[in-house]
């Protein structure tokens, strides 16, 4: 009996060691969050793997020269964002996805006059 006991205390204890390790809270390094949170003080919403998605195509085309200047990169984001999404919140995407993704093209801003 008390060796029943024993091992039905330990089984017991095994099983809530187990549902605390797997209850506990992954942390995840989010990269892209920022990003995202720096969007929505702009008043520009949406899922954040599109936004953070949309925000390295815009680096990506401003690195390869497809955009000349940051204007033709707010209208490339225009469409691509949310209907009703204003030049001026594109601008200000833009801004952010290179101050975010791809710092070292600031001079592509500091160029178009933005």
């Amino acid at each position: 009996m008390q060796l029943m006991m024993g091992m039905r205390l330990a089984t017991l204890a095994a099983a809530a060691a187990a549902a605390i390790t797997v209850a506990a809270p992954v942390q995840a390094d989010d990269y892209d969050a920022p990003f995202n949170a720096q969007l929505h003080t702009y008043g520009i919403y949406g899922p954040q793997d599109f936004t953070a998605w949309l925000g390295k195509i815009t680096c990506e085309r401003v690195t390869r020269g497809v955009d000349s200047d940051a204007h033709k990169s707010a209208a490339f984001v225009q469409r691509n964002l949310a209907l009703g999404t204003t030049q001026g919140q594109s601008l200000q995407f833009v801004g952010a996805a290179i101050n975010h993704y791809c710092p070292d093209q600031i001079g592509f801003l500091q160029r178009s006059g933005v």
